[in-house]
This record gives C-alpha cells, sequence and structure tokens, in this order.
C-alpha cells in the first residue's frame, strides 16, 4: 500500500473503485416498464425530412456522467424511470448504436471538444486526468467553442470540465464564453469538496460559493443562460456529474456531511477513496440519482419551451462512458474502463424540431466526435484545416436524406484497443485486463452478439487482420503513451 500521504495513481485509483471488474456481466432483468416499451412500439426507423428549412440552430449538449446504456427507461431500464428524458427521445431520434469517444471521462471530454481521438492530444492520454496533474487541454487547439465563437456563437459551459486544471487550463482558455462549474472528476454533492480537499465549484475562474445539491445548481444556472437575453445563436455545454460517484442523492445531507468530514479528516489516501464512496449506494439510491438527472433535464427544456427557442434548438444528450458500480447495461458485458460494449456504448438522444421528425430510432453506429462535426456543420462553421477533425458530420443522414457515413469506429487505451466497422467488433485487450481472453485478437458480430461473448476470429481471420490494418493506421498517428515512449528510446 501506498503510504498514508502518498496520492494514489490514475491507474491504482481506477482500480480500486471499480476498474478491475471492467469485464464482468451486468445481469439485471431483461424486463422494461410498459411506459418505455409502448414507446419503443410507435418508433420508426429514422428518415430524414429533407424539404425542411431553419435558421442556424442553437446547441445544447447535454452530457451525463457514468450513465450505463440501459439506465434509461426508454433504453429498457426496467426499474429507472426518466419520463423526461423518454419524451426527449420521443419528440427526436433515439440512437440504439451510440458511443463514447473513450471509456473514462477525460478522453471523451476531449473527443468532444476538439472532434478528435483522444490520443492526439497530450491530455487524452491520462485516462482520465487525475488531481493535480499538469496537463490538460491546450488553449490554442481549437475546440467546439472556438470555431463555433468565430462563426457568431455565443457559448458556454455549465458543470463538470475535467480536461485540465488552473492556472493553466480551462473552458474560458479554451473557447467557451463563460463557465461555471467544476475543473475535476469528482466531487461530494454539497460541499463541492474534491479528493484532495480542494472546493470546486467556480465562475469563470473565480470560487463561487453554493452548497446546495450540485444536480440543482447546475440545472438552475443552465436554465438561466437559456432564458437570458440573446442576439446571437448559441452552445451550451450542460455537463452534469450525475451519476458519477459519490451516491448523493437530492436531500442525503447527513450521509453528505458523513463524507465531508472524511474527506477532511483522513490521510490523503484514504480521503480518496472516501469520495468514492466505496461503502456506500445502493441500487435504489443509484435510481434516485438518475430520476434526479431526468428531473433535471425535464427542467432544462421546459425554460427552452418557454424562451421559444425550442423549435430552433438542437439538443444531443449522451453519456462520457459506460455505467459503473450500480449501472444497468443490459444486454452488453463490461462497464467503465473498459472498451467493450458496456464501457462505450451509451444512451444518445438526438431532437432538433425544426428539422428532424419524432418517435424515431437510428442504428447507425455514431460517436463522441461525431456531434463535435456535426454541431459545427448545422451553424455553418468550419474546422480549422490544419487540425483536421477525426468525427463525420451527420447532417447529410440527419437533415438531406443521404446514406450514413461509412467509416470505422476507433478507440484506444493504454491496455486495450477496439474498432468497428459495420457489425462486426475488433477488439484486443492486454493478459493482465482481461486474462481469459490471453492478449489476442477477438471478432464479434455485434448484431448477433452484443454481449461479445462469441468470439468469431477464427472464423474470419482475413476480416480480423483488415480490422487490425486499420486499427495499426489510425494508432500509428497518435501520440504513443509515456511507458511506451520509454521503451521506445
Amino acid at each position: 500500500m501506498p503510504k498514508p500521504e502518498q496520492k494514489l495513481s490514475r491507474r491504482a485509483f481506477g482500480g480500486a473503485v471499480g476498474a478491475g471488474v471492467a469485464a464482468s456481466v451486468v445481469g439485471l432483468p431483461t424486463s422494461t416498464s410498459a411506459a418505455s416499451t409502448s414507446a419503443a412500439a410507435e418508433e420508426r426507423p429514422f428518415r430524414a425530412a429533407a424539404d425542411r428549412r431553419s435558421k442556424r440552430p442553437n446547441l445544447l449538449f447535454v452530457l451525463a456522467d457514468d450513465l450505463g446504456w440501459a439506465d434509461l427507461s426508454c433504453f429498457g431500464s426496467p426499474h429507472i424511470k426518466t419520463p423526461n428524458l423518454d419524451r426527449l427521445a420521443a419528440q427526436g431520434v433515439r440512437f440504439t448504436d451510440g458511443y463514447a469517444g473513450s471509456s473514462t471521462c477525460s478522453p471523451t471530454r476531449l473527443s468532444l471538444y476538439t472532434g478528435r481521438y483522444p490520443g492526439r492530444t497530450e491530455a487524452g492520454l491520462e485516462e482520465p486526468i487525475i488531481e493535480k496533474s499538469t496537463v490538460g487541454l491546450e488553449p490554442t487547439h481549437p475546440t467546439l467553442a472556438s470555431l463555433l465563437g468565430r462563426a457568431g456563437y455565443t457559448t458556454s459551459m455549465i458543470g463538470k470540465w475535467h480536461c485540465g486544471f488552473l492556472p493553466d487550463h480551462s473552458p474560458t482558455k479554451s473557447g467557451w464564453d463563460e463557465f461555471f462549474g467544476n475543473f475535476g472528476g469528482a466531487l461530494e454533492y454539497y460541499s463541492k469538496l474534491t479528493s484532495d480537499r480542494r472546493y470546486d465549484l467556480y465562475e469563470g475562474e473565480t470560487p463561487y460559493k453554493d452548497l446546495r445539491h450540485y444536480t440543482e445548481v447546475l440545472t438552475e444556472r443552465a436554465s438561466e443562460f437559456i432564458e437570458g437575453d440573446h442576439d446571437r445563436p448559441w452552445l451550451l455545454n450542460l455537463n452534469y456529474t450525475t451519476a458519477h460517484w459519490p451516491w448523493i442523492a437530492e436531500g442525503d445531507t447527513a450521509e453528505a456531511k458523513r463524507l465531508e468530514k472524511l474527506i477532511l479528516e483522513l490521510p490523503l489516501e484514504e480521503a480518496q477513496l472516501a469520495l468514492a464512496h466505496l461503502d456506500g449506494g445502493s441500487l435504489d439510491k443509484y435510481r434516485q440519482m438518475v430520476e434526479s438527472l431526468d428531473r433535471s433535464v425535464g427542467e432544462v427544456m421546459r425554460a427552452l419551451k418557454r424562451s421559444g427557442q425550442e423549435r430552433d434548438t438542437l439538443v444531443v444528450f449522451s453519456s462520457d462512458n459506460g455505467g459503473e458500480r450500480y449501472s444497468n447495461s443490459w444486454p452488453l458485458t463490461g462497464n467503465k474502463y473498459a472498451l467493450l460494449e458496456g464501457g462505450i456504448r451509451v444512451p444518445t438522444i438526438l431532437r432538433w424540431p425544426a428539422r428532424v421528425d419524432g418517435h424515431q430510432v437510428s442504428r447507425v453506429p455514431v460517436f463522441t466526435p461525431d456531434w463535435t462535426a456535426t454541431f459545427l456543420d448545422a451553424a455553418g462553421a468550419r474546422p480549422d484545416p490544419a487540425v483536421p477533425l477525426d468525427g463525420v458530420s451527420l447532417t447529410g443522414y440527419l437533415l438531406r436524406g443521404e446514406e450514413a457515413p461509412e467509416r470505422d469506429l476507433f478507440w484506444r487505451t493504454e491496455e486495450e484497443r477496439a474498432l468497428r466497422r459495420g457489425k462486426w467488433k475488433y477488439h484486443r485487450a492486454t493478459q493482465s485486463r482481461f486474462p481469459n481472453r490471453n492478449g489476442k485478437d477477438t471478432l464479434f458480430d455485434l448484431e448477433q452478439d452484443p454481449r461479445e461473448c462469441a468470439d468469431r476470429s477464427a472464423h474470419e481471420p482475413k476480416l480480423v487482420a483488415e480490422l487490425r490494418a486499420s486499427w495499426e493506421k489510425t494508432d500509428a498517428g497518435l501520440l504513443p503513451y509515456p511507458a511506451q515512449r520509454s521503451r521506445d528510446a
């Protein structure tokens, strides 16, 4: 064990709070509620309404934290009720094969902010960025916000940033006009304390005191932004920390006080684990947190309606990676930290009343960097030609009836590789991470086997070779991990 005041490494901390069970099977019931079954029955395969026209939309990206693929009732949760997110899906498109840009917080957020693979930046090699790290998104790197700002958009981020710390890194240094939220990966919802005992709620780069439940605070601030006076179209990145640990629902003030006391009084290593709440939470507590998130999204959508901007606002809801201890990803396997489906496939919803009809479902594979490209395209903004995007715009598919873009979806972590092409998923993990796979190339037919149980590599050796070559070609253009650099030196 590390000495009492020694800070846990990212990998040791991840292992302590759940990375070691990343390949476990989530065995919750498959039954769905009557409401979600009825909603699914009304869905039809996606088809673009190609004759529609509109002005440049406002852009609202709502990002949940550690929300599993089946944690919403419209995605099959048997016990969590999410009427507001179900309504959002019914008013637009539900993507069954939506993916995060990575299996942990910081890399996915970087892929959204830049539209590029996390491994193109030094910060993206941190999985995730830990407290007091000196790395972060370089302010000179073009971002969704900076590119939209050049195109005449007002830009705001409310909630979790997790892409670098002050004084060198912040949303306002990377193109957002305003920021209200937290810099780190996790905080106690009431006290706003992090694992290294910092208070972590800021307006811009100045601490802001508010000891109410964080989900409530973010919802209020987002609603105020939406209903404010706007003479230009806007981008709002609304990044909730829900349903990330600690497992503190609204009203859990006694448990919040207990955790606050532990964080302040325990040796640093133990304080870190206290925030991870290894002795807390339950399926019911997790349900309360997700249902609180749902109510919050409902409040934000009502603010949007009151503002008169609902028709002309493109809304996307997603998660930064798969769920953790109490999450439901059935029938997928794996969870946060893993490149198995349960670690990267996430609930994904789009609504844009002016251009996209409701009650639709799309089975097209999409992932986080695609939304960066799509937002820029919908806004008439151009990527920086010197920093090309890895995501692909979906506007042709969504708005003009074009075929969905065909390309490979690529993921990389220090211990795993994955690539999806059509229905096929190529995956390899180190032997230490998945001992039963012996560090070998595996292949899965996701249409027939979303649980990734039947390895088809021996039946399709040519396809495995093609997918491996595609993965390695992309990987060759990315930055090497520090350990790899040391080996190559």
